[in-house]
């Protein structure tokens, strides 16, 4: 019975552990409505051949609606197409348990906009925001996520999260096989 109470307990603790603290960018509660927003979280990253791509990934809840917000900043000094997102774009997350998680785009069609630095590199910059499904929203606390499909306007993208990601933008470490784990709590 006491090892019984012990695997309990351990377990309970375990599950404790598992989730990180909530790092709040936004916290605002007025007439107007109630926002919240978690610190932005690099969950891709990728520079090859004089071209980097980043993924930053922010959990909102506006008014009791939980969206995550994708930022998508691209990179290069040679030609870089835009991607739009549309009433039609979703994102499609594979689970490491096999279930696939879609998240619906708010129906606010937008392009990347392009952005001149003054070291010469064009930078594109893509923002879009989706909503959960209740569903997904569950499955998502309980197991980690191996690769995102973003459909945008015209194509879709497969991108692969990896274990544990060290940044070369900021020489951080990130967890995005476990992001949605670690902070869909910061949100609810």
């Amino acid at each position: 019975m006491k090892f019984a109470i012990f695997i309990l307990i351990a377990f309970f603790n375990l599950n404790l552990q598992a989730q990180k603290p909530c790092e709040i960018s936004a916290n605002v509660n007025d007439s107007i409505g109630k926002y919240k927003a978690t610190k932005d979280y690099l969950i891709y990253e990728k520079n090859f051949n004089g071209k980097s791509s980043y993924i930053f990934a922010t959990l909102v809840l506006t008014d009791g609606l939980p969206t995550l917000n994708l930022q998508f900043i691209e990179k290069s000094k040679n030609f870089m197409k835009a991607n739009c997102f549309n009433k039609n774009s979703k994102i499609y997350l594979q689970l490491i348990n096999g279930k696939i998680v879609t998240l619906i785009h708010i129906n606010q069609e937008n392009c990347a906009t392009l952005l001149r630095d003054d070291k010469g590199f064009d930078n594109r910059l893509l923002t879009g925001y989706f909503m959960f499904k209740k569903e997904g929203f569950e499955d998502l606390k309980k197991s980690p996520v191996s690769l995102i499909r973003i459909q945008y306007s015209t194509e879709s993208a497969d991108y692969i999260f990896k274990k544990e990601l060290k940044s070369e933008l900021n020489g951080n470490i990130y967890e995005p096989e476990n992001y949605f784990m670690n902070y869909l709590h910061c949100i609810e």
